[in-house]
């Protein structure tokens, strides 16, 4: 490693040519294409979307595959290299902060102000709205307690393990980390089944008004990001118990870790506003809890 350094004179990390950033481009203008298709119910949309995301799917396993590749074993992630890391994924959940601004804003411009078209109230008339202490506040229950399982299995790789795989197995912590990790996939799965029973229950639909709109697009994003976390921990949870992972190089976990607390403080957020305060019913300038 230091001879590669000591030729390319500096410690940053040249990529290499890669094929997968176009055939994950290929792959998601398919998924663009077919969700298109079926929405307009041509016949063989469903097949064009269905390529398309076994494409993006395929491109993303060989894709991360390399990564990991190139920070375990090839030894280019650097510490200049993974500050630079570190740096996009705060940029991408920055940007993630701001693609559900958009939700909440469009949310709160409906709701404070209800149009007369809605009825001058909030939620619109004839929308029967899910109640929050039930569902939604177990799955908060359950978010938050798959925070903080993942944070204990952060704060036992980021003190326990040993940079060696042989001193990480004699440490009782390697078993509790590994509880906490599947813990953490447990109850996001539980999240992800209790939210999809709460949409078959549904008494309205993304068609029915501003009201329907901005609830499923919400709350749907956020339980697709919901499932794209999991996998990244379930990644994360199956590189930790092959000792990728070292008390000063565990990158991957870091970033699955930080992208999971965002995952957290935006359902906090869908709870208080949408499923809590945007169930009240404005009647005379005063709020009725339903």
């Amino acid at each position: 490693m230091g001879n590669i350094l000591q030729m390319q004179r500096h410690f940053f990390h040249i990529v290499n040519s890669s094929p997968w950033p176009l055939c994950t481009s290929i792959g998601a203008f398919g998924i663009t294409t077919g969700s298109a298709l079926s929405f307009h119910f041509y016949s063989k949309g469903f097949i064009v979307f269905f390529l398309g995301l076994l494409t993006v799917v395929f491109s993303a396993i060989l894709w991360w595959r390399d990564v990991i590749r190139e920070g375990l074993s090839e030894g280019w992630h650097t510490s200049a290299v993974q500050f630079g890391l570190r740096l996009g994924v705060i940029l991408f959940i920055v940007s993630e902060v701001m693609f559900f601004s958009g939700f909440f804003w469009a949310f709160f411009h409906s709701s404070l102000a209800p149009a007369i078209e809605l009825g001058s109230v909030w939620p619109p008339l004839g929308i029967e709205v899910f109640n929050p202490w039930h569902v939604p506040l177990l799955n908060t229950i359950i978010l938050l307690l798959s925070g903080a399982t993942i944070t204990w299995a952060h704060f036992g790789i980021a003190n326990n393990i040993k940079k060696t795989d042989c001193e990480a197995k004699t440490f009782s912590i390697f078993k509790e980390i590994l509880n906490s990790l599947v813990s953490t996939v447990l109850l996001a799965v539980l999240f992800t089944v209790l939210q999809v029973c709460e949409y078959t229950e549904a008494a309205f639909s993304i068609s029915d008004g501003v009201y329907g709109t901005t609830f499923f697009m919400a709350t749907g994003f956020h339980g697709f990001h919901v499932i794209i976390g999991t996998i990244f921990i379930l990644v994360s949870t199956f590189r930790f118990f092959s000792y990728h992972f070292s008390k000063t190089h565990h990158l991957g976990f870091e970033s699955a870790s930080w992208y999971w607390h965002f995952v957290d403080v935006v359902w906090l957020f869908l709870f208080i506003s949408i499923y809590w305060w945007g169930n009240s019913l404005l009647v005379s300038g005063y709020y009725i809890s339903l």
